[in-house]
């Protein structure tokens, strides 16, 4: 069973930025086309960014798009995700997991944007 453990999360101003991680344990990780999601309160999970297995690939919904950005190191089972330009409305607790969400959910890391 692959666990997922997430970091990186704070409280940052409009604007800002953060950076988050995701470590996977175990090596089929980088076998895997990986994602962040994110789930704010009262609102259902959304991806925010995947990522293709050798990390040549990348995807993004258009509330994000050239303000995250995903990237991955296959040698430490490790996903990022870094976020510009953050807005309130991207506060909300982030996840990772595969793109097809096929490992139990980690306990995610809070991010909030707020002045």
């Amino acid at each position: 069973q692959v666990q997922l453990v997430e970091s990186g999360g704070g409280l940052v101003q409009p604007g800002g930025s953060l950076r988050l991680s995701c470590v996977a344990s175990g090596s089929i990780f980088r076998i895997y086309r990986m994602a962040w999601y994110r789930q704010a309160p009262g609102k259902q999970r959304e991806l925010v960014a995947a990522i293709s297995s050798g990390g040549w690939s990348t995807n993004y919904p258009n509330s994000v798009k050239g303000r995250f950005t995903i990237s991955r190191d296959n040698t430490k089972n490790t996903v990022y995700l870094q976020m510009n330009s953050l807005k309130p409305e991207d506060t909300a607790v982030y996840y990772c997991n595969t793109d097809q969400v096929l490992w139990s959910w980690g306990q995610g890391t809070q991010v909030t944007v707020s002045s």
